[in-house]
């Protein structure tokens, strides 16, 4: 048993070590022997560990819905404007429609990094939106996956008033990023790197949501997004053969009238 659990620890011990590098004794490194380690383990440890990893997640993190994500958004009860913005970790994965069946490590490496953060007293506060489940959430913010959205979500001043929601979109490589990776958006602030969320989307402070139509909107689009691509050539095809049908009726009206096209008189008037 406590073999076992030494083993469960080893990833993120090694991921810790490759951040801090402890053991660098006499101006050695020792990364490149972390990394020789990690290759050693056993395959038959990847699915406790992940499976570890995935019931931290569970606990820590908040999956975001159409119907919680506004609530869920706030600031701490004991949060005051002195103290700056609150930060947000949010993934945005999918499924196969959504992600085309290639966030499995995205997700791996979120729920991860979720068990480092548990540890970190400056963690960021963790959520989740799955497009494939919550589709409209994904269409009312116009988002969708791979990507980690760092929200720097302010805390109203005394008088009720609150800057703007500052949102970094950081995308993901669905093949390659790594727990450590995503640690390093919020430790090392490689965010700052990543543009900002603009637009009338913003979930926030978009023009949609200061109307209070943004989830509207996301209904509508979500409901484009079911119809199969041959609706819209048959939607343009008949607005194309309407506008040509009027044209044409024109052109034939004028000419029962003895005039030129050019709208003319006729010669003989």
């Amino acid at each position: 048993m406590r073999f076992t659990t030494t083993l469960l620890l080893l990833p993120a011990t090694l991921t810790l070590a490759q951040d801090q590098k402890p053991l660098g004794f006499f101006g050695l490194d020792f990364e490149p022997y972390f990394e020789k380690a990690k290759a050693y383990l056993p395959a038959a440890l990847a699915s406790p560990v992940a499976a570890g990893a995935s019931a931290i997640a569970a606990k820590n993190v908040v999956p975001l819905t159409n119907d919680n994500w506004k609530a869920t958004l706030t600031p701490s009860p004991s949060a005051t404007a002195a103290s700056g913005p609150e930060p947000w970790m949010i993934l945005i994965s999918g499924g196969n429609k959504t992600c085309f069946g290639k966030c499995g490590q995205v997700e791996r490496a979120w729920n991860e990094s979720a068990a480092l953060f548990a540890a970190d007293p400056t963690a960021p506060h963790l959520a989740s939106i799955d497009c494939e489940a919550q589709a409209v959430l994904c269409s009312t913010w116009l988002t969708g996956p791979a990507a980690v959205y760092y929200v720097l979500l302010p805390v109203p001043a005394a008088d009720q008033s609150a800057p703007a929601t500052t949102i970094y979109t950081v995308t993901l490589n669905t093949t390659t990023v790594t727990a450590r990776e995503i640690v390093e958006i919020h430790t090392k602030k490689t965010y700052e790197r990543a543009p900002t969320y603009e637009g009338v989307f913003h979930p926030f402070d978009g023009t949609f949501a200061k109307l209070g139509i943004n989830v509207v909107i996301g209904y509508v689009l979500w409901g484009f997004g079911l119809l199969p691509s041959w609706t819209f050539m048959i939607l343009i095809s008949f607005v194309s053969r309407s506008i040509m049908n009027r044209r044409i009726g024109r052109q034939d009206a004028t000419m029962a009238q003895g005039r030129p096209l050019g709208g003319a008189p006729a010669a003989n008037q």
